[in-house]
């Protein structure tokens, strides 16, 4: 019987939770900065330094922590902690929102637009005016 404890590959953590995030390696390379074959040649790694390991949890919006302890069998288990629809529930999960734009920006941007075709309006009037 071997005493051997089989290497924990990280790289394979790594690129696991990248496709649970639903991320292409090229996506994960521009939010680290780096190119796609330096994220492949991360994932076939099986130790990464502190440093970069952080700079990958940042991107993956992960923490090292999760990188480094991830197993299928979390997964699965976090999952299966939902409320399941099939149970007599509505299946609604409570997950938080977040907008790939801000808000503010959008009611600013209608707002100013609003303005601008209101604005347009009355020059047309004024010229209907102007020409009577």
């Amino acid at each position: 019987m071997s005493t051997e404890t089989k290497r924990k590959n990280i790289g394979r953590n790594i690129s696991r939770m990248r496709e649970l995030r639903g991320m292409k390696q090229e996506a994960l390379a521009e939010a680290m900065g780096v190119s796609q074959q330096t994220v492949s040649g991360l994932e076939g790694s099986y130790e990464i330094e502190e440093q970069r390991l952080a700079q990958i949890a940042r991107a993956l919006g992960v923490t090292v922590d999760a990188l480094e302890n991830f197993t299928e069998e979390s997964v699965f288990n976090y999952f299966n902690t939902f409320y399941d629809s099939s149970s007599g529930g509505n299946g609604m999960i409570n997950h938080p929102v977040h907008c790939t734009f801000n808000p503010l920006d959008k009611v600013v941007e209608l707002y100013e637009r609003l303005v601008k075709a209101e604005k347009d309006r009355a020059d047309a009037l004024d010229k209907v005016l102007k020409g009577k």
